[in-house]
């Protein structure tokens, strides 16, 4: 009898723990697959910062920033112009972001301003792969005749592919050569340095094209109303904006220090417990003088792995804070297309190629009118 209740006893006992190793196991699972879209603001949310303009279209009070540790860089490098040593491979932490302005050109557009200055410059962030999404935004939001009487110029910002490489260049070139709209440079193409993208389009328009009156960062999965930013935000008949860079403000948001989500900031990498304001990656805008600033102080400072929240550490740097608009007019989150509403709207993220060449026909419909 006594045999037999220990045998009974070892059985539960290894039952118990198979159960609770399956639970962990779903636990964890779900924590580090779990899609982005289930957490849409996460990184912004976290410890309930302060986030857009109210209605009244100023910012929502809130204390200024200050740096609560000192960024890791010496007198020296706070002046524009100066490049900071970076640190040894050996000792740089794998998600800090190797930062050099001696990156090279693979494809580029040099002389795309030489006989015209852009009002508008359109720096789409795209993957090397993803050709359906350039075709798609060529034939929606992306084009350049968008906007009547309004010079825009389209270009797509593109690393190097970290696993396909040569089959996609030689794909890529052939693309190059028919839409003449493509910027690389020989930099991995990875979440991790999208930080490198953005300052390559930064320095592509502080090389190339220095005359454009503004500039918008675009994620390729977003639903642009380019009409109404220029006609109501950007207003081409009033003196262009100086020390401008507006869309979805974050206030006092925090790095996400959790290694669960791609948004994950280690202290290594940024040794601040807050992010100065900034603008929501998936769009932005700034006037063309800012993007020069930008790249400049870029060179100075410690470059990391949040794109959007580095440019609020840029701006920082630069004395220059960002704009409130009007309310409304950024959307982080996914919402469902109508027309009228959408006409009202700047931005509205998670809108892929598809969705994209379903809604652009009726949305530039002129016979359906909405009103005010």
């Amino acid at each position: 009898m006594k045999v037999f209740t220990s045998q009974w006893q070892t059985l539960l006992t290894g039952l118990l723990f198979i159960l609770c190793c399956t639970f962990l196991f779903l636990l964890v699972g779900r924590t580090e697959k779990e899609s982005p879209e289930a957490f849409p603001l996460l990184r912004e949310l976290s410890n309930n910062p302060q986030r857009s303009p109210g209605p009244s279209g100023d910012l929502p009070s809130a204390p200024e920033f200050e740096w609560e540790t000192e960024p890791e860089k010496t007198k020296e490098t706070r002046h524009l112009g100066l490049q900071p040593i970076a640190p040894a491979a050996a000792t740089r932490h794998p998600l800090a972001v190797a930062y050099s302005n001696n990156y090279k050109f693979r494809l580029n557009e040099p002389k795309k301003c030489q006989e015209r200055s852009p009002f508008l410059v359109l720096l789409v962030i795209t993957q090397p792969q993803d050709v359906d999404g350039r075709k798609a935004i060529r034939q929606t939001w992306g084009s350049e005749s968008s906007v009547p009487g309004v010079s825009i110029l389209r270009l797509f910002l593109i690393g190097v592919h970290p696993r396909f490489e040569y089959p996609l260049q030689y794909l890529l070139e052939e693309e190059s050569s028919t839409y003449r709209d493509i910027i690389q440079q020989n930099f991995l193409d990875t979440y991790n340095n999208l930080t490198l993208k953005t300052l390559m389009g930064m320095e592509w328009v502080s090389k190339f094209c220095p005359n454009a009156t503004y500039v918008m960062k675009a994620d390729s999965d977003i639903f642009l109303n380019v009409d109404y930013m220029v006609s109501h935000l950007l207003q081409p008949h009033l003196p262009p904006k100086k020390d401008y860079m507006t869309g979805y403000i974050y206030l006092n948001s925090k790095p996400i220090r959790n290694k669960a989500y791609k948004w994950y900031v280690p202290w290594e990498v940024y040794r601040n417990d807050t992010y100065p304001p900034y603008c929501a990656g998936p769009g932005y805008v700034l006037s063309g003088d800012l993007a020069k600033k930008v790249y400049q102080v870029a060179q100075t400072i410690k470059v990391i792995n949040m794109e959007d929240a580095f440019m609020g550490i840029c701006l920082h740097e630069l004395g220059v804070r960002v704009a409130a608009s009007p309310w409304g007019l950024f959307s982080m989150v996914k919402i469902s297309y109508e027309k009228c509403q959408f006409s009202k709207l700047v931005v509205v993220h998670h809108y892929g190629p598809e969705e994209l060449l379903r809604i652009w026909p009726g949305f530039q419909d002129r016979n359906e009118t909405c009103h005010n």
